[in-house]
């Protein structure tokens, strides 16, 4: 079976299974292992909020501001742009043509626009 998804080109995908099967495992046997070994302490102490080593102050209901939420949404769509700007640029190093250039810099000004907008608006200021 091994030889005959060797010679049928499979045995990249052969890698790619073996490392899904090795994470998989690793995975249940950390659950399994906390389940096992892991403290069984259940009463008021449990339901407590844990920040940092120290004991809380107010209850963890609170608000936060918008601001927060903005940011972290500004931070996550330029993050997603810089997952895009990889693979875009390593394409470019193999060659391009003037017009797949015109449009990577039509995007970058776009992300551009995006932070000074943003920054105008006072996204970026914590009150």
């Amino acid at each position: 079976m091994f030889s005959q998804m060797l010679q049928a080109g499979l045995d990249q995908f052969l890698f790619v299974f073996i490392f899904f099967i090795v994470g998989f495992v690793l995975a249940l046997s950390m659950v399994i292992i906390n389940f096992v070994l892991g403290p069984r302490i259940y009463g008021e102490k449990r339901m407590v909020p844990y920040e940092s080593g120290m004991a809380p102050i107010r209850t963890a209901w609170m608000q936060f501001g918008a601001s927060y939420y903005l940011f972290a949404l500004i931070f996550l769509a330029f993050d997603v742009d810089v997952l895009y700007l990889f693979p875009v640029l390593t394409a470019y190093q193999k060659g391009t043509n003037i017009a797949q250039l015109v449009e990577f810099f039509i995007f970058l000004v776009l992300i551009g626009l995006a932070l000074i907008y943003a920054w105008r608006k006072g996204v970026f200021k914590w009150k």
